[in-house]
Protein backbone atom coordinates (compact mmCIF):
# COMPACT_ATOMS: atom_id res chain seq x y z
CA UNK A 1 0.00 0.00 0.00
CA UNK A 2 1.14 3.64 -1.07
CA UNK A 3 2.16 5.78 2.19
CA UNK A 4 0.47 8.67 2.54
CA UNK A 5 -1.93 11.30 3.73
CA UNK A 6 -5.67 10.94 2.74
CA UNK A 7 -7.73 13.82 2.60
CA UNK A 8 -10.91 12.57 4.15
CA UNK A 9 -12.26 16.54 3.96
CA UNK A 10 -9.76 19.27 1.56
CA UNK A 11 -10.60 22.16 4.21
CA UNK A 12 -10.73 25.79 1.78
CA UNK A 13 -7.93 27.68 0.42
CA UNK A 14 -5.36 24.86 0.66
CA UNK A 15 -3.21 23.98 -1.48
CA UNK A 16 0.88 21.94 -2.08
CA UNK A 17 3.79 25.15 -2.18
CA UNK A 18 7.20 24.74 -2.08
CA UNK A 19 9.72 27.83 -3.21
CA UNK A 20 7.84 27.98 -6.41
CA UNK A 21 8.32 27.68 -10.35
CA UNK A 22 10.90 29.88 -11.75
CA UNK A 23 11.81 30.25 -15.05
CA UNK A 24 8.93 30.56 -16.71
CA UNK A 25 7.37 33.76 -16.49
CA UNK A 26 8.65 34.36 -20.25
CA UNK A 27 5.37 31.93 -20.82
CA UNK A 28 3.17 33.50 -18.98
CA UNK A 29 3.48 30.89 -15.88
CA UNK A 30 3.32 32.70 -12.64
CA UNK A 31 5.98 31.65 -9.84
CA UNK A 32 3.24 30.77 -7.17
CA UNK A 33 5.37 29.09 -4.28
CA UNK A 34 4.51 29.40 -0.63
CA UNK A 35 3.23 33.14 0.68
CA UNK A 36 5.37 33.03 3.33
CA UNK A 37 8.29 31.13 2.78
CA UNK A 38 9.95 31.59 6.42
CA UNK A 39 6.98 30.11 8.19
CA UNK A 40 7.13 27.23 5.27
CA UNK A 41 11.30 27.15 5.64
CA UNK A 42 9.92 26.89 9.51
CA UNK A 43 7.65 24.23 9.31
CA UNK A 44 10.16 21.98 7.26
CA UNK A 45 12.81 22.53 9.92
CA UNK A 46 10.36 20.93 12.68
CA UNK A 47 9.96 18.03 10.13
CA UNK A 48 14.21 17.64 9.02
CA UNK A 49 13.63 18.77 5.81
CA UNK A 50 15.33 21.09 3.55
CA UNK A 51 13.24 24.53 3.71
CA UNK A 52 11.54 24.71 0.14
CA UNK A 53 10.41 20.79 0.69
CA UNK A 54 6.46 20.69 -0.40
CA UNK A 55 3.98 20.94 2.07
CA UNK A 56 0.24 22.38 2.43
CA UNK A 57 -0.35 25.81 2.88
CA UNK A 58 -3.83 26.38 4.76
CA UNK A 59 -5.23 29.75 4.46
CA UNK A 60 -8.99 29.31 5.65
CA UNK A 61 -9.88 26.13 6.68
CA UNK A 62 -7.54 23.28 7.10
CA UNK A 63 -7.93 19.57 6.52
CA UNK A 64 -8.70 16.52 7.84
CA UNK A 65 -5.89 14.00 7.38
CA UNK A 66 -5.74 10.37 7.81
CA UNK A 67 -2.24 8.41 7.58
CA UNK A 68 -2.22 5.48 5.21
CA UNK A 69 0.29 2.82 4.43
CA UNK A 70 2.93 3.89 6.99
CA UNK A 71 3.50 6.48 10.38
CA UNK A 72 3.76 10.08 8.85
CA UNK A 73 5.68 13.09 10.61
CA UNK A 74 3.81 16.21 10.47
CA UNK A 75 4.75 19.96 11.60
CA UNK A 76 2.32 22.71 11.81
CA UNK A 77 4.03 26.39 11.84
CA UNK A 78 1.99 29.31 12.12
CA UNK A 79 -1.18 30.45 14.28
CA UNK A 80 -2.57 27.21 13.43
CA UNK A 81 -3.05 24.27 15.71
CA UNK A 82 -4.82 20.84 15.60
CA UNK A 83 -6.37 17.67 16.87
CA UNK A 84 -5.03 14.08 16.73
CA UNK A 85 -7.25 11.69 16.59
CA UNK A 86 -6.69 8.19 17.20
CA UNK A 87 -8.20 5.24 15.30
CA UNK A 88 -10.80 5.08 17.90
CA UNK A 89 -11.77 8.53 17.59
CA UNK A 90 -10.24 9.63 20.74
CA UNK A 91 -8.75 13.20 20.67
CA UNK A 92 -5.72 15.34 22.02
CA UNK A 93 -4.71 18.33 20.93
CA UNK A 94 -1.32 18.95 18.56
CA UNK A 95 0.15 23.11 19.61
CA UNK A 96 1.55 25.19 16.66
CA UNK A 97 4.94 25.01 16.51
CA UNK A 98 5.42 21.65 17.29
CA UNK A 99 5.06 17.73 15.29
CA UNK A 100 3.01 15.09 15.47
CA UNK A 101 3.30 11.63 14.12
CA UNK A 102 0.40 9.82 12.56
CA UNK A 103 -0.04 5.97 12.80
CA UNK A 104 -2.04 4.21 9.60
CA UNK A 105 -5.43 4.96 10.40
CA UNK A 106 -4.99 8.19 12.63
CA UNK A 107 -6.31 11.30 11.64
CA UNK A 108 -5.22 14.71 12.17
CA UNK A 109 -8.07 17.79 12.28
CA UNK A 110 -6.14 20.64 11.27
CA UNK A 111 -7.50 23.90 12.24
CA UNK A 112 -7.99 27.59 10.72
CA UNK A 113 -4.73 29.82 10.76
CA UNK A 114 -4.98 33.18 11.85
CA UNK A 115 -3.04 34.54 8.64
CA UNK A 116 -1.82 32.08 6.70
CA UNK A 117 -0.32 28.41 8.17
CA UNK A 118 1.93 25.68 7.03
CA UNK A 119 1.79 21.99 7.69
CA UNK A 120 5.12 20.08 6.72
CA UNK A 121 5.75 16.07 6.51
CA UNK A 122 8.63 14.80 7.20
CA UNK A 123 10.29 13.33 3.65
CA UNK A 124 7.99 16.31 2.06
CA UNK A 125 4.87 15.97 0.05
CA UNK A 126 5.80 13.88 -2.55
CA UNK A 127 3.14 14.61 -5.51
CA UNK A 128 4.79 15.01 -9.44
CA UNK A 129 5.99 18.03 -9.98
CA UNK A 130 5.25 20.15 -12.91
CA UNK A 131 7.39 22.27 -14.33
CA UNK A 132 9.96 21.91 -12.02
CA UNK A 133 7.87 22.64 -8.77
CA UNK A 134 4.91 20.89 -6.70
CA UNK A 135 3.27 24.17 -6.44
CA UNK A 136 -0.04 24.47 -7.03
CA UNK A 137 -1.55 27.34 -9.36
CA UNK A 138 -5.10 26.63 -9.29
CA UNK A 139 -5.86 29.27 -11.87
CA UNK A 140 -3.93 27.10 -14.16
CA UNK A 141 -5.00 23.68 -13.06
CA UNK A 142 -1.19 22.95 -12.12
CA UNK A 143 -0.41 20.42 -10.22
CA UNK A 144 -3.83 20.44 -8.33
CA UNK A 145 -4.01 18.52 -4.62
CA UNK A 146 -4.79 15.18 -4.93
CA UNK A 147 -6.73 13.05 -2.45
CA UNK A 148 -3.65 11.27 -1.41
CA UNK A 149 -0.73 12.97 -0.49
CA UNK A 150 1.93 10.71 -0.98
CA UNK A 151 4.94 10.75 1.41
CA UNK A 152 7.68 9.27 2.96
CA UNK A 153 7.09 6.84 5.91
CA UNK A 154 8.77 8.15 9.19
CA UNK A 155 11.40 5.73 10.31
CA UNK A 156 13.43 8.49 12.43
CA UNK A 157 13.49 9.35 16.20
CA UNK A 158 10.04 9.09 17.83
CA UNK A 159 10.68 12.01 20.03
CA UNK A 160 8.53 14.86 18.93
CA UNK A 161 9.61 18.19 18.54
CA UNK A 162 8.62 21.72 19.45
CA UNK A 163 9.56 25.33 18.86
CA UNK A 164 10.87 27.16 22.05
CA UNK A 165 8.85 30.39 21.17
CA UNK A 166 6.69 31.50 17.53
CA UNK A 167 8.51 32.64 14.48
CA UNK A 168 7.17 36.23 14.75
CA UNK A 169 7.86 38.87 11.95
CA UNK A 170 8.61 42.27 12.19
CA UNK A 171 5.84 44.86 12.86
CA UNK A 172 6.02 48.60 11.33
CA UNK A 173 4.93 49.74 8.04
CA UNK A 174 5.79 47.89 4.97
CA UNK A 175 8.97 48.62 3.43
CA UNK A 176 8.73 48.95 -0.49
CA UNK A 177 11.10 49.90 -3.15
CA UNK A 178 10.31 53.03 -5.56
CA UNK A 179 8.40 51.73 -8.59
CA UNK A 180 9.13 51.86 -12.36
CA UNK A 181 6.36 54.54 -12.58
CA UNK A 182 6.89 56.75 -9.61
CA UNK A 183 6.99 59.27 -12.25
CA UNK A 184 3.40 58.71 -12.60
CA UNK A 185 2.27 60.48 -9.26
CA UNK A 186 3.20 64.02 -8.27
CA UNK A 187 4.54 64.47 -4.47
CA UNK A 188 1.38 65.14 -2.93
CA UNK A 189 0.40 61.14 -3.93
CA UNK A 190 3.53 59.90 -2.53
CA UNK A 191 3.06 61.97 0.74
CA UNK A 192 -0.69 60.24 0.39
CA UNK A 193 1.10 56.91 0.28
CA UNK A 194 3.28 57.00 3.15
CA UNK A 195 1.99 58.98 5.09
CA UNK A 196 -1.64 57.20 5.55
CA UNK A 197 -3.16 54.14 6.52
CA UNK A 198 -4.72 51.20 4.12
CA UNK A 199 -7.17 48.76 5.38
CA UNK A 200 -7.14 45.16 3.71
CA UNK A 201 -10.27 44.84 1.55
CA UNK A 202 -12.16 41.33 1.49
CA UNK A 203 -10.85 41.45 -2.06
CA UNK A 204 -7.91 38.93 -1.26
CA UNK A 205 -6.45 35.93 -2.69
CA UNK A 206 -3.38 34.48 -3.56
CA UNK A 207 -3.12 36.63 -6.43
CA UNK A 208 -3.19 39.78 -4.34
CA UNK A 209 -4.91 41.89 -2.10
CA UNK A 210 -6.94 45.25 -3.09
CA UNK A 211 -6.64 47.69 0.01
CA UNK A 212 -8.45 50.67 0.85
CA UNK A 213 -7.73 54.34 1.90
CA UNK A 214 -6.28 57.34 0.30
CA UNK A 215 -7.01 57.57 -3.13
CA UNK A 216 -3.89 57.59 -4.91
CA UNK A 217 -4.04 59.70 -8.05
CA UNK A 218 -2.28 60.26 -10.90
CA UNK A 219 -0.37 63.24 -12.26
CA UNK A 220 -0.72 63.89 -16.36
CA UNK A 221 0.73 60.62 -17.28
CA UNK A 222 -2.29 58.95 -16.58
CA UNK A 223 -3.50 55.01 -15.49
CA UNK A 224 -2.17 53.54 -18.25
CA UNK A 225 0.99 52.09 -19.54
CA UNK A 226 2.09 49.97 -22.09
CA UNK A 227 2.21 46.65 -20.25
CA UNK A 228 5.44 45.46 -18.29
CA UNK A 229 6.51 42.98 -16.13
CA UNK A 230 5.08 42.45 -12.73
CA UNK A 231 6.10 40.56 -9.59
CA UNK A 232 4.79 39.85 -6.30
CA UNK A 233 5.03 42.76 -3.63
CA UNK A 234 4.27 45.11 -6.67
CA UNK A 235 2.04 48.07 -5.61
CA UNK A 236 -0.37 48.91 -8.72
CA UNK A 237 -2.58 51.52 -9.17
CA UNK A 238 -5.26 51.55 -11.07
CA UNK A 239 -7.49 54.43 -12.71
CA UNK A 240 -9.73 54.71 -9.47
CA UNK A 241 -6.63 55.23 -7.43
CA UNK A 242 -7.12 52.50 -5.28
CA UNK A 243 -4.10 50.31 -4.38
CA UNK A 244 -3.97 46.73 -5.34
CA UNK A 245 -0.61 44.71 -4.00
CA UNK A 246 0.20 41.38 -6.11
CA UNK A 247 1.28 38.57 -4.34
CA UNK A 248 2.72 34.92 -4.98
CA UNK A 249 0.11 33.48 -7.66
CA UNK A 250 0.42 37.11 -9.32
CA UNK A 251 0.08 37.57 -13.60
CA UNK A 252 3.17 37.91 -14.81
CA UNK A 253 2.76 41.26 -16.71
CA UNK A 254 0.69 44.67 -16.28
CA UNK A 255 -0.97 47.61 -17.55
CA UNK A 256 -1.46 49.97 -14.19
CA UNK A 257 1.39 52.20 -12.98
CA UNK A 258 3.98 50.85 -10.52
CA UNK A 259 4.35 52.84 -7.37
CA UNK A 260 6.27 50.55 -5.24
CA UNK A 261 7.02 47.02 -5.06
CA UNK A 262 7.23 45.28 -0.79
CA UNK A 263 11.10 44.15 -0.27
CA UNK A 264 11.24 40.24 -0.20
CA UNK A 265 11.61 40.86 3.63
CA UNK A 266 7.66 42.04 4.49
CA UNK A 267 6.07 40.48 1.64
CA UNK A 268 5.55 37.49 3.73
CA UNK A 269 4.05 40.14 6.40
CA UNK A 270 1.22 41.08 3.66
CA UNK A 271 -0.15 37.04 3.65
CA UNK A 272 -1.56 37.30 7.42
CA UNK A 273 -2.95 40.76 6.90
CA UNK A 274 -7.03 39.87 7.46
CA UNK A 275 -10.15 41.94 6.01
CA UNK A 276 -10.39 45.37 7.50
CA UNK A 277 -6.55 45.51 9.26
CA UNK A 278 -4.56 48.48 8.54
CA UNK A 279 -1.14 48.69 7.01
CA UNK A 280 1.37 51.67 6.27
CA UNK A 281 3.84 51.70 3.95
CA UNK A 282 7.50 53.20 4.01
CA UNK A 283 9.94 53.61 0.97
CA UNK A 284 13.36 52.46 1.67
CA UNK A 285 16.63 52.00 -0.85
CA UNK A 286 18.22 48.67 -2.34
CA UNK A 287 20.28 49.27 0.92
CA UNK A 288 17.95 48.67 3.70
CA UNK A 289 16.39 46.22 1.47
CA UNK A 290 19.31 43.98 1.46
CA UNK A 291 20.21 44.73 5.35
CA UNK A 292 16.40 43.44 6.04
CA UNK A 293 16.65 40.80 4.04
CA UNK A 294 19.87 39.22 5.47
CA UNK A 295 17.45 40.27 8.62
CA UNK A 296 15.28 37.55 7.81
CA UNK A 297 17.69 35.04 7.61
CA UNK A 298 19.22 35.13 10.65
CA UNK A 299 16.29 35.37 12.45
CA UNK A 300 15.21 31.86 10.69
CA UNK A 301 18.35 30.39 11.46
CA UNK A 302 18.54 31.15 15.18
CA UNK A 303 15.03 30.06 15.43
CA UNK A 304 15.67 26.68 13.47
CA UNK A 305 19.17 26.27 15.65
CA UNK A 306 16.65 26.48 19.03
CA UNK A 307 14.62 23.72 17.94
CA UNK A 308 15.02 20.65 19.99
CA UNK A 309 13.05 17.57 21.01
CA UNK A 310 10.10 17.89 23.74
CA UNK A 311 11.69 17.62 27.32
CA UNK A 312 15.31 17.76 26.03
CA UNK A 313 16.02 21.50 25.57
CA UNK A 314 18.29 22.74 28.44
CA UNK A 315 18.19 19.31 30.49
CA UNK A 316 20.54 16.73 28.33
CA UNK A 317 23.50 18.25 26.34
CA UNK A 318 24.47 14.75 24.78
CA UNK A 319 20.73 14.52 23.18
CA UNK A 320 21.22 18.72 21.84
CA UNK A 321 24.47 17.91 20.32
CA UNK A 322 22.85 14.93 18.81
CA UNK A 323 20.34 16.59 17.34
CA UNK A 324 22.64 18.70 15.20
CA UNK A 325 21.05 22.04 16.24
CA UNK A 326 23.65 24.29 14.71
CA UNK A 327 23.40 22.78 11.01
CA UNK A 328 20.87 25.82 9.77
CA UNK A 329 23.84 28.30 11.04
CA UNK A 330 24.85 30.95 8.62
CA UNK A 331 26.30 33.68 7.89
CA UNK A 332 23.34 35.99 7.71
CA UNK A 333 23.18 37.65 4.20
CA UNK A 334 22.09 34.52 2.64
CA UNK A 335 18.81 34.19 0.21
CA UNK A 336 16.19 33.13 3.22
CA UNK A 337 14.87 30.69 0.78
CA UNK A 338 18.15 29.12 0.17
CA UNK A 339 18.23 25.42 0.87
CA UNK A 340 21.81 25.52 0.89
CA UNK A 341 21.36 27.95 3.66
CA UNK A 342 18.86 26.46 6.01
CA UNK A 343 19.40 22.52 5.32
CA UNK A 344 18.34 20.96 8.40
CA UNK A 345 18.58 17.50 7.28
CA UNK A 346 21.40 15.04 9.01
CA UNK A 347 25.13 16.41 8.27
CA UNK A 348 26.44 13.33 5.95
Amino acid sequence: MSVGLHLDAPGLGVSIQDRGRSGHRRIGVPVSGALDPLFLAAANGLAGNPPDAAGLEVLLAGPLLRAVGGPIRVALAGAMAARHLDVAGAPRSVAAWSTVTLQPGERLQVGSPRGVGYLAVAGGILTPPVLGSRATYARAGLARLPALLPCAPFAGDPAEWAAPAPLVHPDGPIRALPGPQIDHFDADTLARFTGEPFRVTPERDRMGLRLDGPRLAHNARGADIVSDGVTPGTVQVPADGRAIVLLADCQTVGGYPKLAVAIRADLPRLAHLQPGEALRFRLVDAAEAAAARAQAARQLAEWLAALAPRGLAGSDSAALLAANLAGAAVRGDEDPIDPQAFDTSPTP
